[in-house]
């Protein structure tokens, strides 16, 4: 059934709280209408997978980690499924941010602009937090204990949402991985090559070097013509998976939310950086990140984990010279950026291959 009347390509045809006069666009809405009739320009996915990003995952997680150390599977799967069934949306109230999926195309509207058809596997490049969801299936199939959820259930895509076709060369929950963070490679290609076409070879820290975005964007810096790379990471176990490969020049172990630590080590490692990238998922990098950035330098922060009132305010108490810029996840031919780099590159693939656990055959 397709509705014909009163919508829009940005989805505020789907939001009912708030309403009237107030009405917000999808991802700022409180809940979203998630029901499967169509609007002619809007798509239908049966979902396989949902993604939950980093940051939200680490929120639910220390919710639910008790006091010896035992996490509550559990809680996370009940949380989750109660904020879906009450906002029509994943959108972790305390991060503000949601995640992918992977689904199949089940209905395209005939005035959709995004050029898939029924029976497409695809992933989508924009974010739970706006995406109209619905769960069926209870999570029975989800023990909470990680960021990828086997469910079932429907999405909605806008005429405005943006999805790629699962690659065929490539095992379908690694392609989930790389299109999560997709946008963080694309960003740091176009920064860098900003710099190289003034003549510049920039010096690049990572912080969370050895991560899913962290790994990406340092690979990415490379190809861009950066000059030094310095891999920013908090153990010494990550430190290893990067140390002797050519991701990294210089690989420092330091706690990202310590300012006095992380400004020491990126020095020592050939600092400051010209540009500085936040792929960590915790808060508190804020200020950190614009210490071990030179006086006209550029910090992208791509984490929901950051305050961007602290990072704005503490630019300005430490009379800091920098532009910063915040990781929006798209720009134009990020998923295939992201893909390519995880063909091309074995370093990365193994650092993505090594999240999908013992089963993992590394076959597409």
């Amino acid at each position: 059934m397709t509705v014909t009347t009163g919508y829009s390509p940005f989805g505020l045809h789907r939001v009912l709280e708030p309403s009237g006069d107030a009405v917000t666009l999808p991802q700022a809405a409180y809940r979203l209408d998630a029901s499967p009739q169509l609007a002619p320009d809007e798509v239908r996915v049966d979902v396989e997978v949902l993604n939950l990003d980093a940051a939200s995952y680490r929120q639910l997680r220390e919710k639910h980690t008790g006091p010896t150390g035992h996490v509550h599977g559990h809680g996370i799967r009940s949380d989750v499924l109660e904020i879906v069934e009450d906002r029509g949306k994943m959108q972790n109230p305390v991060t503000g941010s949601g995640g992918m999926l992977i689904g199949t195309v089940a209905e395209v509207g005939p005035e959709s602009p995004l050029g898939l058809a029924v029976g497409d596997r695809i992933a989508t490049l924009v974010s739970l937090s706006l995406t109209p969801l619905v769960i069926t299936d209870r999570l029975t199939r989800w023990d909470g204990m990680s960021e990828r959820v086997p469910t079932s259930g429907h999405a909605i895509l806008f005429g405005r949402s943006i999805a790629a076709r699962l690659p065929e060369d490539l095992e379908p929950d690694l392609a989930l991985m790389v299109m999560d963070v997709c946008g963080a490679p694309a960003l740091v290609q176009k920064v860098v090559r900003g710099y190289a076409e003034r003549g510049a070879a920039p010096t690049v820290a990572v912080l969370g070097g050895a991560g899913k975005s962290g790994s990406l964007s340092l690979a990415a810096a490379r190809e861009a013509g950066a000059g030094r790379r310095i891999a920013v990471v908090p153990t010494e176990a990550e430190a290893g998976l990067l140390r002797g490969t050519d991701l990294a020049d210089e690989v420092v172990v330091a706690d990202a939310r310590s300012p006095i630590a992380l400004e020491r080590g990126v020095r020592a490692a050939g600092g400051p950086a010209d540009v500085t990238v936040v792929c960590v998922d915790v808060p508190g990098c804020e200020q950190p990140a614009i210490m071990a950035t030179a006086q006209g330098g550029t910090v992208v922060y791509f984490s929901m984990a950051t305050s961007f009132a602290a990072a704005a305010l503490g630019a300005e108490g430490l009379a800091a010279d920098v532009t910063m810029l915040v990781g929006n996840g798209y720009t134009p031919g990020h998923a295939e950026l992201a893909l390519s780099l995880i063909r091309t590159d074995d370093t990365v693939r193994r650092l993505f291959e090594s999240r999908l656990g013992p089963d993992h055959t590394g076959q597409a």
